[in-house]
C-alpha cells in the first residue's frame, strides 16, 4: 500500500538541510514525479548497477512505496535518494544508501541521465561536485565517520574522479559481475572523516 502524498512529496525529516548547493548543481529528496524518469535511467544503464533486469512500471513504483517513502519520516533511514538538477534541469540522482547508523557509514549511489554520462568531459566534473555535497551531507549534517563507493571498472572517468577527489582505493574485486557475459572488476573506494580533518 502507497505511503500518504503528505510524505512522499516531502523532504528526508533526518536532513538539516533539505536542499544541497554545490555551484550550479542542486540536491533535493526524490518526489514521486522523478520514479518515471529514474526507472528509465535504470533500464538504460543496467551495464552499471547493480541491477540484472529491467525495472517494469509497477516495479518501481511499489519499491518507493514501500521502501522509500516511508523512511523519509525515520530519524535513521536506510537510504537517503537525492533528485540532481542543474541550472534547474533535473539530470539525475544518487544520495547514500546502505546507510549504517551504528557504524557510521554509508554508500555513495549516482546516476545520470543516459543523455549526460554519455559525455564523459561533462559527467565528471558533475560526479565531482555530487562528492562534495555529499562529504559534507555525511560527515557534517549526519555526523557519518565513513563513505564508500563500488564502481565497476569500465566506468573510468567516474574512478578517476573518486582519486583526484581523495578517495582511498580500498580493494578491487575481481570478475565481480557479468557484463554482457564478460567478467568485470570492481573497485572500491573509502574516505573517513578524519581524512578530510581540517581541509573541509
Amino acid at each position: 500500500m502507497s505511503a500518504p502524498m503528505s510524505n512522499t512529496a516531502s523532504h528526508y525529516k533526518v536532513l538539516p538541510n533539505p536542499i544541497l548547493h554545490h555551484g550550479s548543481l542542486e540536491a533535493s529528496s526524490v518526489q514521486p514525479s522523478h520514479v518515471e524518469p529514474i526507472r528509465k535511467w535504470r533500464n538504460a544503464q543496467i551495464d552499471a548497477l547493480r541491477q540484472s533486469h529491467p525495472i517494469m512500471k509497477g516495479q518501481q513504483e511499489s519499491y518507493f512505496a514501500n521502501h522509500v517513502w516511508p523512511e523519509k519520516a525515520s530519524g535513521t533511514p536506510s537510504k537517503i535518494l537525492l533528485a540532481l538538477e542543474q541550472d534547474g534541469k533535473l539530470i539525475g540522482y544518487g544520495g547514500l544508501v546502505h546507510i549504517n547508523w551504528d557504524y557510521r557509514r554509508a554508500e555513495i549511489s549516482f546516476l545520470l541521465d543516459p543523455e549526460c554520462s554519455a559525455n564523459d568531459l561533462e559527467s565528471a566534473p558533475i560526479f565531482t561536485k555530487f562528492l562534495h555535497m555529499m562529504e559534507k551531507l555525511a560527515f557534517t549534517d549526519l555526523r557519518l565517520t565513513r563513505l564508500m563507493t563500488e564502481t565497476y571498472t569500465q566506468r573510468t572517468p567516474f574512478i578517476d574522479a573518486l582519486d583526484a577527489y581523495g578517495f582511498h582505493r580500498e580493494g578491487q574485486l575481481r570478475s565481480h559481475v557479468l557484463l554482457k557475459n564478460e567478467p568485470m572488476d570492481a573497485i572500491l573506494h573509502g574516505l573517513l572523516s578524519t581524512d578530510r580533518a581540517g581541509t573541509t
